[in-house]
């Protein structure tokens, strides 16, 4: 959009002033060959005439109306191109073309922005100006009437439209390169939303695993070093048994944590740091039993012949969402039994339970300063999520607690032939 600016900018005014040059520059030219050779078929003011100063008159009042032509392109035009039939009737004859130049500036500013159809009234009313000034400054030579009124009509045809051919290409050619240039911006800006996406998954993904190792370790820490307070006085044995329940359980948590540090610094070495999958799930139940819990292990169906169709992300899924669920069962149902179902009797879905029954003593209070925080839920939600799998919790009628995670499997990454047994989960 043009600027509105009352005050002409500066390289508005240089072009204005460098046309204006040229102008009378051409008029100087062709009074001068005019007077040099007398037959010479050129017809022209001499200089210091008349006509001649009418004529610089007209070429520095369309050099100052093109100061303007970025601010009023359109009236510029229309300024300009009447000068061409004033500069005829004052008698300057066959240096008219001087008054062109102007023309071509100012047609040139009016389709440069690419607008053409809204300034065709205003381009074919300065080409018919031109035509009518050119015609009024031939001389009557006795030529016939179609030449003297077809060639002022081609030849303002040709200065308006080829100055306007010459607007829309430039306007065509710098339209393509704000566009490109818009891409490539936009481009930047969506790489640039996709690179804080990604990152803003990592950081999840990141607190998800923290909040993992975090709540089942000191969970299960917790537990153990309330009951080494109670027996160290009564059975300092049993204390001594639970100290090293507690330094396993720690040397536990800090090798998780070491591993995690790796994976965020470097690519894992999965032979030293292998990835928590399904088959990792019954040491789990036994570190949980070990920390005091109540919890038992049911495989239904042949669970290891469908890991490998649920994948690697969703069987780390489906292990933290078992060590979450112990982890709770540790910490808000002291006491009650726990027991974890592997059940691979469908062959669609990989079903993982865990349900444990009330608490038979009463619960340390929640709170958001204890490991987990109440975000175990939303985090096993997004592990689902992530998955495809789904994830269905609530209380159950005992007043335990169950969660159940249903983990679709993929039949083309299945073994052919692998019978399928038994029916799926109620």
């Amino acid at each position: 959009m043009p600027s509105r600016s009352r005050v002409p900018s500066l390289p508005a005014v240089a072009v204005a002033v460098a046309t204006g040059l040229v102008a009378v520059t051409a008029l100087l030219s062709v009074g001068a060959a005019s007077g040099v050779d007398a037959e010479a078929a050129v017809s022209a003011p001499l200089a210091g005439s008349g006509p001649w100063w009418t004529g610089v008159a007209v070429l520095v009042a369309q050099a100052i109306a093109l100061a303007w032509r970025q601010t009023h392109p359109r009236l510029v035009l229309l300024v300009v191109a009447a000068g061409v039939p004033v500069a005829a009737l004052a008698g300057l004859g066959d240096a008219i073309g001087a008054t062109s130049v102007a023309v071509l500036v100012a047609t040139y500013a009016v389709t440069v922005g690419g607008r053409v159809r809204p300034a065709a009234l205003p381009l074919g009313l300065a080409a018919a100006l031109v035509a009518v000034g050119t015609f009024v400054a031939q001389p009557a030579d006795g030529a016939p009437f179609l030449v003297r009124v077809g060639a002022p009509l081609v030849q303002a045809v040709a200065i308006v439209g080829l100055a306007a051919l010459t607007g829309v290409v430039v306007g065509s050619r710098r339209e393509a390169a704000e566009a490109r240039a818009r891409q490539v911006e936009a481009l930047s800006r969506e790489q640039g939303a996709r690179v804080e996406a990604a990152v803003a998954r990592e950081r999840a993904a990141m607190a998800r695993e923290l909040h993992d190792i975090a709540a089942h370790h000191l969970s299960g820490i917790a537990v153990m070093t309330g009951a080494i307070g109670r027996q160290i006085d009564v059975d300092p044995e049993a204390a001594k048994a639970a100290v090293q329940q507690v330094r396993a359980e720690t040397s536990a948590m800090l090798d998780e944590l070491r591993s995690l540090v790796r994976l965020l610094r470097d690519a894992p070495d999965e032979a030293e740091h292998p990835q928590e999958t399904l088959a990792a799930v019954p040491a789990l139940v036994e570190r949980a039993r070990a920390a005091g819990l109540d919890a038992s292990l049911a495989m239904l169906g042949s669970p290891a012949e469908h890991w490998d169709a649920v994948g690697p992300l969703a069987q780390l899924a489906a292990f933290r969402t078992v060590q979450e669920c112990l982890a709770n069962a540790i910490r808000h149902a002291p006491g009650a039994t726990c027991e974890v179902v592997l059940d691979a009797r469908a062959p669609a879905v990989l079903q993982v339970s865990v349900t444990n029954g009330p608490p038979t003593t009463t619960p340390v209070p929640a709170s958001s300063d204890r490991p987990g925080g109440g975000l175990g839920l939303v985090g096993m939600q997004e592990r689902a999520d992530l998955t495809d799998a789904r994830l269905t919790y609530g209380p159950q009628p005992d007043g335990g607690w169950r969660v159940s995670l249903a983990v679709p499997a993929h039949h083309d990454a299945v073994t052919p032939g692998r019978p399928a047994a038994g029916e799926g989960p109620a």
